[in-house]
């Protein structure tokens, strides 16, 4: 029974990593397609490109996480000012894990999105023929994060200025490392407990 076991479960894990791996990729992949259109958008209208903010991004899934128990309805607004928004009562706490506060959010916009299997020829005009619209068009947004979750997908737009850049008071190099390992914690933890699970295992 033990040798079977052994012979089987570097099998089983190998599938589970390569499921993992596709579910992220899948994410990534669709994130990514987001962020070119949006700044197509952009370039057509003659306005800059939007940069990467890691900070945003860790908080856009902090964000999307607490989304994704919710109905796929399509009426959930905007965030307009981080921090003081009461639809979920422990917003402060997503502030802290990516350790972010109201004083270096509150000239950024949040906007979450709902799209039914994150259907690809849908994301993109959500945000481009919606209420969004006037978002993107705006010159003082200059970085983007993006994360998704199920079917809803956020976006958090930054700006340049230290009340929007989504950048801590603490420098620049370890605010991103501690936003990165934010977003990551959860494949972290998968990783943890599968190496638990092979060493139990291959001790029987």
């Amino acid at each position: 029974m033990a040798s079977s076991l052994r012979l089987l479960f570097p099998l089983f894990l190998s599938c589970i990593v390569l499921l993992n791996h596709q579910v992220k990729c899948d994410e990534v992949d669709e994130e990514d397609n987001l962020l070119q259109g949006i700044n197509s958008y952009r370039a057509s209208a003659n306005l800059t490109a939007l940069t990467k903010n890691d900070n945003a991004e860790c908080l856009a899934d902090e964000i999307a996480d607490q989304f994704k128990k919710q109905p796929c309805t399509n009426t959930t607004g905007s965030f307009t000012v981080p921090g003081t928004e009461t639809q979920f009562a422990n917003f402060p706490d997503l502030l802290a894990k990516c350790h972010l506060n109201v004083s270096n959010t509150r000239d950024g916009v949040i906007m979450p999105s709902c799209i039914p299997n994150l259907d690809p020829s849908l994301v993109l005009t959500n945000f481009t023929k919606s209420q969004y619209s006037s978002n993107l068009n705006q010159t003082n947004f200059t970085g983007i994060g993006i994360g998704s979750e199920d079917n809803w997908i956020v976006v958090i737009l930054t700006t340049s200025t230290p009340e929007g850049s989504y950048v801590p008071a603490q420098s620049t190099d370890s605010a991103t490392g501690s936003a990165s390992l934010g977003s990551k914690s959860k494949i972290s933890l998968i990783q943890y407990l599968l190496c638990l699970l092979m060493g139990f295992v291959f001790h029987l």
